[in-house]
């Protein structure tokens, strides 16, 4: 009988971590926090953890066309594939790392978790790996099956992108979705400004770049502002450059009734609530469907210093009527549901579970929240409308429709502190992964008429 594998060390870790995300579908960013936060590891095992774990989840299709050649595609146990998926990972992505360690660390984990057939396959794939060495993808046709594979996105999606941005910016997107993702800070201008916080973040050993994408952010350039004070006190807060746009596009006074349709966990949440005043009026409800998620908005808000700002509440967007009298809100904020494409960087997972059923689902999703909401929003008020994805069905397919349906709303010109993207056609902003090495994002403008 085979005895439990107990990891003992980072490569076990990371492993049993990737073999967790790939057999039960859990997000790869959760999974690697809990390992993480379970098991005392030094800074450079931490990092091998991480790099192991997202990088064969991003370049999955790429190692499996390479293991498949290697094995004369065999059918393996899962495990045993998630083993070697590792292993071949290392042998060509992380240069620093001698083959030889490795080699000998996943001989070990086939022979601990396996038999001594498998130990012996294992070791024959590994060797074999290695004199064949890295597959030639230069003669796969037709161009959108061999981007597949050579950036590891699903062909589906690769021709889709070609289909809505052309090549040129296809590859352009591909190659940045799978660069190294940075974190980035938006500070907290109730609690401090930009020039405080860099120089209070640099006394922690935490050395920053002001964004060139969000006003009050800086993205962080070495040190861990994970274990920073200023986190945990809501001095800062971690959010991505291209998200924080939707919020500062908003145009946003102290005075304003705001509704956040689409909240948790609440960063945008508090980033409205930082520019109202309670004392003026002002207040911005926040809902989502899971009272978990509401109670998460609520912490958030706390720990920000603005839950006097924020009332959250367990409500789907799209029964807002049950609660809200018409034309009740300033602005209202629609950060949609959506495939989250513009996250494959950071969620590297995401390109192998979404198709392109889901995005046709979520549109109508997004429509039916827009129709709810529309009524709610005051003449001359605004709802900003976004998503975290960068296909056309869920962004400017959505809107197109909406003012197809609502001749009373027109579509504004979405504006940034920072004019991003200020030279293009479109009134909608679109930023793709490879614009400022962010997240990819969708903003647009939806104007009440008067």
């Amino acid at each position: 009988m085979m005895t439990k594998f107990i990891p003992h060390n980072a490569r076990e870790l990371a492993f049993t971590s990737l073999e967790r995300v790939r057999k039960t579908r859990a997000y790869s960013n959760l999974q690697v926090d809990e390992t993480l936060r379970r098991h005392e590891l030094s800074p450079a095992d931490r990092r091998l953890v991480t790099t192991i774990v997202y990088g064969t989840l991003q370049h999955q299709l790429t190692l499996e066309y390479w293991l498949k050649s290697l094995t004369s595609g065999k059918k393996l146990d899962s495990w045993v594939e998630t083993l070697l998926l590792t292993a071949l990972y290392q042998f060509h992505y992380l240069e620093r790392v001698p083959n030889w360690a490795i080699t000998d660390e996943t001989i070990k984990i086939a022979k601990r978790r396996g038999n001594p057939g498998i130990r012996k396959f294992v070791t024959g794939v590994l060797h074999s790996a290695l004199r064949n060495g890295f597959p030639d993808f230069s003669e796969i046709k037709p161009l959108s099956k061999r981007l597949s594979l050579t950036t590891s996105v699903p062909q589906w999606l690769v021709e889709l992108l070609i289909k809505e941005n052309g090549e040129r910016v296809t590859k352009e997107i591909l190659q940045a979705i799978n660069d190294p993702s940075h974190v980035s800070i938006r500070i907290n201008t109730k609690k401090s400004n930009l020039k405080t916080v860099k120089e209070r973040l640099r006394e922690e050993g935490i050395e920053t770049n002001e964004s060139q994408v969000a006003a009050n952010a800086l993205v962080v350039t070495s040190g861990n502002v994970i274990n920073s004070p200023l986190l945990k006190n809501g001095t800062i807060i971690i959010q991505d450059e291209s998200a924080m746009l939707a919020v500062e596009s908003m145009d946003l006074k102290p005075q304003f009734k705001v509704l956040d349709a689409c909240a948790a966990p609440g960063g945008k949440t508090v980033q409205i609530a930082e520019q109202l005043s309670s004392e003026q009026g002002g207040e911005v409800v926040a809902l989502d469907i899971h009272q978990h998620k509401v109670r998460l908005i609520e912490k958030n808000a706390q720990r920000m210093g603005v839950g006097g700002e924020v009332t959250p509440l367990a409500l789907d967007a799209r029964n807002v009527t049950e609660q809200f009298k018409d034309e009740e809100f300033d602005r209202i904020l629609v950060d949609a549901p959506c495939s989250g494409i513009g996250l494959l960087r950071r969620k590297p997972e995401i390109r192998y579970t979404k198709t392109e059923q889901d995005s046709q689902q979520l549109h109508k999703i997004q429509l039916a929240i827009l129709n709810a909401v529309a009524p709610k929003v005051k003449k001359g008020g605004i709802i900003t409308f976004s998503t975290c994805t960068i296909l056309q069905e869920e962004n400017d397919q959505t809107v197109h429709e909406f003012l197809q349906g609502h001749p009373e709303f027109k579509l504004e010109r979405t504006k940034t502190a920072r004019a991003i993207k200020d030279d293009r056609d479109s009134a909608t902003l679109t930023i793709m992964p490879s614009d400022y090495d962010s997240d990819g994002f969708f903003i647009s403008s939806l104007k009440r008429n008067l």
